[in-house]
Order: C-alpha cells, then structure tokens, then sequence
C-alpha cells in the first residue's frame, strides 16, 4: 500500500446540510453522537492500511482542521506515514477550488512529489466501512487506468446520483450524472458511483491537466472528466456491495438523509456496527464524565437511544434518539426521534421531535419544538421530516 496516495476532498460548502454547516465544513458535522463524517472515511483509511493521506480543505475549515489536529495525529513521519492538511492556495493562480477534479489539479504538486503508482480519491461527506484494499486488488487485476466505486442501489432513491451503466466484466460504458428521468432502466435497483476513484497517477495528471485546459468544463470528475475518458482509457467498477460484506453506505450529505442515518443507529438492528472491534471508527473524544442517568418522581426513561460522555438525563424521556457529548434534559421533558448535538439543554416538560438540535442550543421549560411548529418557529428550518435549530439558537 506504500504505492498509494490518499487525497479526501474536503472542502465543499455543503448547501444541501444547511444550517449544519453554517460554521462548519460538510465533513465537520458531528453524526452519531461522538463522532465527526469525516472519522468514516479516515477510519476506512486506516483500518485499509492506507496511511499517506491529504485532506483538501476550503470552505469554513477551522472545526474540520482542529478536529484532525486533536484526533488524527497518529502517523509517524519516521515511517513515512502522514495526513497532510492542505487548504486551497492559489497555487496556480487566482483561483479556489473551481470543483472536484480542479480541486485536486490544484495539487498534482503533492503527487509529483510523492510520486505514487496510483492515486486514491476520496470524499469526505460519506458514512460507511470499506476495506480500499479490495477495491486496489481489483484495479491491478483488470488493470484499469481508473476504476470506481460503485453502489447497487435502489432506483427510487438514485436520482442525486451518477448512474453507471457496466458491461458483464464491470467496464463502464457509460456515467450519467444525475439524471432527471430514471424511467429508461428497468430494474428496480442499478449501479451508481460511491465517488470513490483509483487513478494511475500519469493518467489521472494527464486528465486533469487536459481538462484545466477545458473552458467549457466546470471541473467535476462525475460530469466531465470521467465520461470523457471512457472511450479512450480503460475504466471499470468495482461493485462494493458484490465484494464486502456490508450492504451499507449513505452519502448525507442532504438534511433528510443525515438524519435518516442518525436514526438507523438507533435501531435495534443497525445497518452499520459501530461496535465492531475488528473495524473501529476512531474520533477524538473530549474529556467528559460518564452518562448520568437520574430517576425524578418515577420519572426517567431511554429507549433505544445513543447517549455519550457527559450526559445527564434527569427524570426526562430520551426515545431513539441521539444525544452528543454533554446533553442535559431535565425532568418531564420528552425528546422522540431526534438529535441532539454537544452541550444542548432541554428543559422541564419540553417537548423535542423530530428534531435536529445543533450545538449549546439551550430549550426553556415548556417548549415544544417539532415539525408541525412550521410558521410559527421563523428562525428554525423544517424539511418535511425535520425541524433544524442552529447553532447556539436564543429560543
């Protein structure tokens, strides 16, 4: 694996996750309780055997960056083991990132330096567990100039997607990012890219060059690049739910999926083992004491939920839901199918649904805060599962 280069891109706004990433980068958002998106995708790194990694950053960095400081510094320079931080630059002119492949244009400096065999590309907004060795077996043994990640997914869902379209010995033939109309393909599940890429690394520069060159293009590796290799450069999919033994990845990118994988932790059969030694998700975890939990006048209940460090459930109810580091809900408040991240405080008799709560969110006695409360709750934003209150929210 020393013949491999790990570049994550993590530098897009993330829009879509809106008002999570108001302060904070896409891959900064907590998830699960203890951990940042990010951990995902370092921990498969890691856990893969990968240990020369770049982290692209832009957009609103300073969380992402303090949060890989405190809880990533575990290579050894000695060993020629690194993750590099590396923040847009300008280093080809007076431009940021203009998108994904331009993001990584930006920094082919780092590849000749390093000087790898092959390059892997990765996204930093994704949750799920995959072994990269794999899918680098499988680039050697076809050898391909660039292969793909690829999840076979449910057609309903795959229309934020670029849908692959393969032969019988997974080369792609085609990649349609996007599409608006799914109706052409039959099948009730078809293949679509993870965003995930292993690249020869002179072919991956030779790409990238030619399509800095491209004053048409807007950058992006599924809408221009990877199509235009297609007929000229041997690309195939690796079909990562064929060949692991997880049938589990969410990009979350959006505020409906992101708490739709929160609450599929909490399930009572999980998708995704975060307790599985053999493949642990590593994070930094602040210094707190352990969960508290406090019995009120024969009130004070869980239920299928995730409490971290910190807590003190004080005579409330807490029903799948996901409480981060810190959390404080005092008694006869009740907060059902919900998440709530570091240092919030529900107070007596709120009511808490459906709901995202960001960070030091304090909720007075008597609140109710659920998605019904649309129009009457102007600084807040409601999807139509979801309520979100920013950060440090005054309610």
């Amino acid at each position: 694996m020393n013949t491999i280069l790990t570049m994550i891109m993590a530098g897009g706004r993330g829009e879509r996750l809106y008002p999570l990433t108001r302060d904070r980068a896409k891959p900064a958002v907590p998830f699960g309780g203890i951990y940042r998106i990010i951990d995902f995708t370092l921990s498969n790194c890691v856990n893969s055997g990968l240990r020369k990694i770049c982290v692209l950053t832009q957009y609103k960095s300073l969380s992402l960056i303090r949060h890989l400081n405190l809880g990533w510094d575990i290579f050894n320079r000695e060993l020629g083991e690194f993750l590099e931080i590396i923040p847009a630059q300008q280093r080809i002119g007076e431009i940021w990132y203009r998108g994904t492949a331009d993001s990584i244009y930006q920094n082919l400096y780092k590849i000749d330096d390093e000087r790898p065999n092959h390059v892997l590309i990765l996204a930093g907004d994704h949750v799920y567990k995959m072994n990269y060795s794999k899918m680098l077996d499988f680039h050697l043994y076809v050898k391909a100039d660039l292969t793909l990640g690829v999840f076979k997914f449910d057609k309903q869902k795959a229309k934020e997607f670029g849908i692959i379209i393969m032969d019988n010995k997974y080369r792609i033939k085609s990649l349609i990012e996007k599409p608006s109309d799914l109706s052409l393909f039959s099948e009730p599940e078809i293949y679509v890219s993870m965003g995930i890429y292993i690249f020869k690394s002179e072919i991956l520069k030779r790409v990238l060059v030619a399509d800095a060159q491209d004053n048409t293009s807007s950058h992006d590796f599924g809408k221009d690049v990877i199509p235009k290799m297609l007929t000229r450069y041997k690309v195939y999919g690796y079909v990562f739910n064929e060949n692991e033994n997880s049938n589990y990845w969410r990009d979350i990118g959006a505020i409906d999926s992101y708490y739709e994988a929160n609450m599929e932790l909490v399930k009572p059969r999980t998708k995704i083992n975060l307790q599985d030694k053999k493949w642990p998700i590593r994070t930094y975890q602040e210094q707190f004491p352990p969960a508290r939990i406090l019995e009120i006048k024969n009130q004070g209940d869980i239920r299928d939920s995730i409490i971290s460090h910190g807590c003190i459930i004080k005579g409330g109810r807490v029903e799948r839901s996901v409480l981060s580091y810190g959390v404080k809900v005092y008694p006869g408040a009740q907060i059902v199918n919900s998440v709530l991240m570091e240092g919030v405080e529900i107070g007596k008799n709120a009511v808490i649904k459906n709901a995202i709560i960001d960070k030091d969110v304090k909720v007075p006695q008597g609140s109710k805060i659920t998605p019904d409360m649309k129009g009457k709750l102007p600084r807040f934003y409601f999807t139509s599962n979801v309520v979100v209150v920013p950060k440090r929210e005054r309610i």
